[in-house]
């Protein structure tokens, strides 16, 4: 991973925690700062000390998404998007849903654009009560990206997912609960502890079969219900040759708590 400022990398307790650090830009996105995102997010993937990812932002924001400052400047440029899409949005949310970890976005303020595609894109969302949620897009007169049309139906529902996306209205953080859009809400001042606990706990648990539940239930949700059986089948029989789930096999029959490797 190159240096950067943008990003941040830290790994402790099991925890690759990944930070966006452009706070006084609210963490939006340059190319810089997505280069540096990719970068990182594949780190997670192949530090073998990870077993689990918490994605955050610094100061008051999660991420704005796309730096617009610099986007105009490529407008003025007649350089439009730049593929901006297809080179960095695409593979970062690729990346953070097919990690082989569980990832979870500690969302501590505003999630606008490609920056709330993000968090859609990771496994788990604990928010903030001060975190709001918006599209943005067609705000901006453009139609969705980073995976978001894939992401957003799955979360809320489709007419619930075409109402975001279309009117544009600030979602917050009670109200991301209430509709599904979060796994959890805390008071500011106890997310980056909530956060992290959960990051720490699933840390500890049984790596594999976790990157098994991810594949089955990203590829399982396009695929009928045979081919379905079949995935699962194939994947259960990879789970059972670990050794954490022998071990915890003979924790349970030995009334044991079991502790788990990630192997």
């Amino acid at each position: 991973m190159p240096d950067s400022d943008s990003v941040g990398y830290e790994l402790s307790e099991g925890v690759a925690t990944i930070t966006l650090n452009r706070p006084d830009a609210m963490n939006s996105l340059t190319v810089e700062a997505k280069e540096a995102l990719l970068a990182a997010v594949e780190r997670a993937k192949s530090d073998r000390e990870a077993r689990a990812v918490l994605l955050t932002g610094s100061g008051k924001a999660f991420c704005a998404g796309q730096d617009l400052h610099e986007h105009a400047a490529s407008l003025g440029e007649g350089k439009g998007l730049g593929d901006t899409v297809r080179r960095h949005y695409n593979p970062i949310v690729l990346a953070l849903a097919r990690m082989p970890k569980p990832v979870i976005a500690a969302v501590n303020g505003v999630a606008a654009g490609a920056g709330a595609s993000i968090a859609f894109a990771c496994d788990l969302r604990v928010a903030s009560d001060r975190a709001t949620f918006l599209t943005a897009f067609a705000g901006v007169g453009l139609g969705s990206d980073s995976g978001t049309s894939w992401t957003l139906p799955r979360l809320v529902g489709h007419a619930r997912a075409m109402q975001l996306l279309l009117l544009g209205e600030p979602v917050r953080a009670d109200r991301a609960l209430e509709i599904g859009l979060v796994t959890r809400v805390v008071p500011a001042d106890e997310l980056a502890t909530a956060a992290r606990e959960l990051a720490v706990r699933l840390a500890n648990g049984p790596t594999v079969a976790y990157a098994a539940i991810k594949a089955e239930l990203t590829f399982g949700s396009g695929l009928d219900l045979q081919n379905a059986l079949e995935m699962e089948a194939s994947l259960q029989d990879q789970c059972a040759e670990t050794t954490d789930h022998l071990n915890a096999t003979l924790s349970f029959v030995n009334k044991s708590a079991p502790v788990f490797e990630g192997r």
